[in-house]
Order: C-alpha cells, then structure tokens, then sequence
C-alpha cells in the first residue's frame, strides 16, 4: 500500500478510518433476552467490566464506543445489532 502524506504530514481522512477499522477486532456476539439492555449492563454481561463501577469508569472515560463512536453515557440502550467496543475487544448485542 502507499502512504500518502499531504504538506502537513498527515494523512487523508480515508486512510486514517481504514486503518482504525483493520484494528477492530471482529465482534463476538452477546445474546441478551429482552429487546435492548443498556450499555453499562451489557459490559458487564460481556465480561468487559467487572462490576458496575467499572463499567461507569470506562464509560465516563471515553472508552467505551458503540458503532464506532464514543458514547459517554453509561445508560445508553442498545439494540440487536449495535457493537461495542472496549480497548479493541468488540461484542455484538444478539
């Protein structure tokens, strides 16, 4: 591949994003029984925080993104089909 760099050193927007995309790991899937269940809840549920006050550390923190984004709000409800994602450890709400 050929790195492109522009006059500041930097490298285009496209490039930057596929790159934080090969480093995603592929999320495991996380059943859940109802229909959504909050982000706090499901890391604890996926082993990704080990109690409550840990998940509201991540979360308060900026570790946490769903979709891609960082989400700073621990009661966030999340869906069938959203992935979260912790230090590179990514599930999948099932």
């Amino acid at each position: 591949m050929v790195s492109y760099q522009g006059q500041n050193g930097a490298k285009p927007r496209g490039e930057r994003a596929s790159a934080r995309l090969d480093v995603m790991a592929t999320p495991r899937d996380v059943p859940i029984r109802e229909e959504r269940i909050r982000l706090g809840q499901l890391l604890k549920l996926a082993g990704l925080a080990d109690s409550g006050a840990d998940a509201r550390e991540l979360v308060q923190d900026g570790a946490a993104r769903v979709n891609g984004e960082v989400e700073t709000r621990r009661g966030r409800r999340l869906r069938r089909g959203d992935v979260v994602d912790v230090a590179g450890d990514a599930v999948r709400v099932a």
